[in-house]
């Protein structure tokens, strides 16, 4: 028997700027159920951890977790052999969490003839067909999720074999948090001469069936190890999620917006969910007690895997604002900006905000949009002047009708000054300083304040009502460290001084104490020995031409 579930929920919205706290569940345990220590029911909850700390989370042990609420395993496929999607099936048959707590959804991304359910799983198993319209595992997963009557989602690929505990290893952390997103390790492996049935009745684990096959090493290892379990204060942890075998609350899934439909090609759409679940705040929690297997070698048609994946590196860089993605160079306008500048330009002159704004514009980082809040109505003079100085400028939004978070939820930063307030590479200096903080502030001398924060912190203060402080370091940057200046009543942005740039020695050093580990030690070095190189070859073609000038002259 299923438990009766009694709720109270909130109507979410993907892209609310309150960011409303997520519905409150209460379930009634069945009567074998092992209650706490203190006997309390658990719930899922909003993260409220520091960082991505996910071993502060006090999670059920594997050995006494009682499972209660029920799971939707999502399986997108497209021309997959019947043979290998029944050991898809037989491996999940196995698994340790209750039958009756579990269905299966496959979906079938428009293939022909159209995919069957294998007669010999044991399972119930639920098909949903979409019209092929070129690569669509996002379409399937979007429709799997609407499709799935549970609000644990986890999802799977047609051709992954799941050991026994895969299931409740997943399933503990999403009875505690409700914005985790959990994954395992995966390894390729080579699967000829094993049937569906020697999978269903293997006497050990999937490990030991295969311990005499050739395999790869467990995909993302190295950046497990580097990130210690994704515990480190890095920025890129959200790169540890690069497969399919990932779980999910369903709230959550759709309050970060899903799957994105527009990746029509292989690569990087499992990697920029991840993405977006990061800096909504989410947890992302490697998995330890499970293990997925993918039938067949990673060097299986690599070179068209490979072609696929440098080919979305484009489509990856517009939509996950991380330098590894983007690199620096500038001039480039993406659709998810790195940076988020809000001038507050309420009770301030016309002037002091353009002379804002074209400082920022011209900042040593190019990967920003500024937005302009006033208190202007829709025909006040002051509005009409600032429409025509910046409104054909993309990166530039005139009183936005919606909030910072609202509009761009998964920008990495979001910086806020009074537009009074301006400075030579303040977002740069900004960003120096924050280092691996959540939140760094300036105060001026009017008691104004500029400020930078981390998009995941805000999100996950907004979820759960807490301070941003609660989630991590936060730091006070002195006005002078960054320059600062407050404007006067000047009479017109014309008279504004160029932009003065950080000297060359001020650029080095500013990324010496950005420095976190030896690689990045080892980077900066390979650089300035790239550009002393660089000078000496230029001397010296130069010294060759004026010495050719000197011979041809004589």
């Amino acid at each position: 028997m299923r438990p009766r579930v009694r709720y109270f929920s909130r109507r979410l919205s993907t892209r609310s700027a309150e960011l409303a706290s997520f519905a409150l569940k209460t379930r009634r345990p069945s009567r074998d159920r092992k209650y706490a220590k203190d006997e309390r029911i658990l719930t899922p909850k909003p993260t409220s951890v520091q960082y991505n700390d996910w071993r502060q989370v006090e999670v059920e042990p594997l050995e006494t977790f009682a499972p209660t609420l029920p799971i939707s395993v999502i399986i997108s496929s497209y021309q997959t052999p019947a043979e290998t999607l029944a050991r898809t099936l037989a491996a999940l048959e196995g698994q340790t969490y209750p039958r009756e707590l579990f269905e299966v959804i496959i979906v079938d991304d428009g293939s022909e003839p159209p995919l069957e359910c294998p007669p010999s799983t044991r399972l119930d198993v639920k098909v949903v067909r979409q019209e092929r319209r070129r690569f669509g595992l996002a379409r399937a997963r979007n429709n799997g999720a609407r499709a799935a009557a549970h609000d644990i989602l986890l999802f799977l690929d047609s051709d992954m074999l799941t050991e026994a505990g895969w299931m409740m290893a997943h399933a503990r952390w999403h009875h505690t948090i409700s914005d985790a997103l959990t994954t395992v390790a995966m390894a390729h492996v080579a699967i000829d001469g094993i049937s569906a049935e020697t999978i269903r009745q293997r006497p050990g684990s999937l490990a030991a069936l295969f311990s005499d096959r050739p395999a790869d090493p467990p995909l993302g290892a190295g950046f497990m190890a580097k990130t210690n379990d994704l515990t480190s204060r890095a920025d890129n942890l959200f790169r540890g999620i690069a497969h399919g075998g990932f779980g999910i609350g369903k709230d959550f899934y759709w309050l970060v917006g899903g799957s994105d439909e527009s990746f029509t090609r292989y690569g990087a759409e499992d990697t920029e969910l991840a993405y977006r679940a990061y800096t909504h705040g989410g947890l992302l929690v490697p998995v330890r007690d499970a293990f997925i297997w993918h039938q067949g070698r990673w060097s299986e048609d690599r070179d068209a895997k490979e072609r696929n994946i440098r080919l979305q590196r484009g489509k990856a860089a517009q939509l996950i604002a991380h330098p590894s993605y983007r690199g620096h160079s500038p001039g480039r306008i993406f659709t998810v900006p790195q940076y988020v500048v809000t001038i507050d330009g309420r009770h301030r002159r016309t002037d002091q905000i353009i002379r804002a704004v074209v400082s920022l514009l011209a900042d040593r980082v190019h990967d920003l949009v500024v937005r302009i809040e006033t208190d202007a109505s829709g025909d006040d003079e002051r509005l009409e002047r600032l429409e025509e100085e910046f409104g054909p400028d993309p990166r530039v939004r005139v009183a936005p009708a919606r909030s910072a978070l609202d509009e761009f939820p998964v920008s990495p930063f979001y910086v806020a000054l009074p537009a009074a307030a301006f400075a030579p590479g303040l977002v740069y200096r900004l960003r120096v300083r924050l280092q691996d903080a959540v939140i760094a502030t300036s105060e001026l001398p009017d008691g104004s304040a500029v400020s930078i924060a981390r998009s995941w912190v805000l999100h996950r203060a907004h979820r759960t009502g807490k301070s941003p402080a609660d989630f991590g370091e936060t730091r006070t940057i002195p006005a002078a460290v960054l320059k600062l200046k407050v404007a006067g009543e000047v009479e017109c942005a014309a008279a504004e001084e160029p932009v003065d740039y950080p000297t060359k020695r001020e650029r080095l050093r500013d990324q010496m104490r950005d420095i976190r580990c030896s690689r990045e030690a080892w980077s900066l070095c390979k650089r300035m020995i790239g550009v002393v190189r660089w000078r000496a070859l230029n001397k010296w073609q130069a010294a060759r031409w004026r010495l050719r000038r000197m011979i041809r002259n004589s």
